[in-house]
């Protein structure tokens, strides 16, 4: 039997949820986590006493293991930098030890890019040459251009300005000249409008509203639902529901209606699952779950990806009508005065009422972790 996982916001809240005054047996009691597994996660994500900067045990193992990587990068940097280094050229290195100065000392650049620090100090008394001279009268005169077209132009109108004005130079020297100087054309992303519901196209349905299932993580469904507060207004919950079990396996909460939150609430339910290969997710056409951003994340996982018909609410009703049952049990019973007190009565009702106590018909009467409890035993 797999051990169970959870996601980070699942961990933080629980520890929240301690420090506000509720004891751990309760809180055993209320998700199903261990009191051993508590005590470890109050320990872990408590700071260390004596610390001035609030460090907790997670953060300098975070640190550490973000040391580890740098460490190995660098090695892996210093391996392959003989190799480039032979196509640097001595004087590229000290131009870009001169203009970094400010930011480094010269000393510890010298030792990294392994130049003699004598050889860089001679260099600034050798007599320069008429090409570079010219260089920096071409370079002035790119700057002028280049401000005054409000950084629109680019080498090739550059270019045909400078031989305008009598400049004897070629194309590829103007391109060269403003990349070491680190001067380019401004780029903006072409504008992709958003399609209105009536303008999105019909995309492959697998289910086709069969929503049987043989066992947990075969068919997933997911949609966007409202949750208004008091101070600040709308709010939206990405929820990801395994058909199987009806258990909410992904959930993200947010003041914006994004992809990320989809992605969230994906990738929640990935973390705390873990499922194998051929899992469908099921969803709506809106914008989120077309974008290309979370198709990616679905290829990525290896998840097929399957879509409501427009203007037909039946082909994802099973995760229409969770949400409808958490509005009328919850959020239709209370006023949420601000997202945050939105956010623990939504964790709450998922976690510890809806998947871990609220029976089913649909699954005899069990609660989803009951069913999936089952499901993993059977497996093991």
């Amino acid at each position: 039997m797999k051990q169970k996982r959870y996601n980070q916001e699942f961990k933080q809240t629980i520890v929240e949820l301690y420090r506000s005054g509720t004891s751990v047996s309760d809180l055993n009691r209320e998700y199903g986590v261990s009191e051993v597994t508590i005590y470890k996660w109050v320990k872990a994500l408590s700071p260390i006493e004596g610390s001035s900067d609030g460090l907790t045990p997670a953060d300098i193992a975070a640190i550490q293991k973000e040391n580890l990587r740098l460490k190995q990068e660098i090695e892996n940097l210093k391996k392959g930098y003989d190799h480039i280094r032979a196509k640097v050229t001595e004087q590229e290195i000290i131009d870009h030890i001169e203009k970094e100065k400010e930011n480094h000392p010269i000393q510890l650049m010298c030792e990294v890019l392994k130049v003699p620090r004598s050889t860089y100090y001679q260099s600034f008394h050798k007599v320069r040459s008429s090409y570079e001279i010219e260089n920096e009268a071409i370079l002035d005169r790119i700057k002028i251009i280049h401000a005054e077209s409000k950084g629109r132009y680019g080498a090739p109108k550059i270019h045909y300005l400078l031989t305008q004005e009598g400049f004897t130079v070629s194309l590829k020297r103007v391109q060269r000249i403003m990349a070491d100087a680190g001067i380019r054309a401004i780029v903006t992303k072409k504008y992709r409008p958003t399609p209105t519901v009536g303008q999105v196209e019909e995309r492959e349905n697998l289910l086709e509203q069969n929503f049987e299932t043989t066992s947990i993580n075969e068919k997933w469904v997911a949609d966007i639902t409202y949750i208004n507060t008091l101070r600040d207004g709308w709010c939206y919950l990405a929820s990801v529901l395994d058909l199987h079990t009806k258990k909410i396996v992904g959930y993200s909460f947010s003041t914006s209606m994004t992809t990320e939150l989809v992605l969230q609430a994906l990738a929640n339910a990935i973390s705390v699952q873990q499922p194998e290969e051929g899992l469908i997710l099921h969803t709506d056409l809106g914008s989120q779950y077309t974008s290309e951003d979370f198709e990616k994340a679905l290829k990525d996982a290896k998840i097929k990806q399957s879509f409501s018909r427009k203007g037909c609410p039946y082909d994802n009703a099973c995760i229409e009508s969770f949400h409808a049952i958490l509005k009328k049990e919850e959020v239709y019973q209370t006023t949420y005065l601000n997202f945050e007190a939105a956010r623990l009565a939504l964790f709450h009702y998922i976690e510890s009422w809806y998947n871990r106590k609220r029976i089913h018909g649909a699954i005899n009467y069990l609660t989803p972790q009951q069913l999936e409890d089952l499901c993993r035993k059977e497996a093991a």
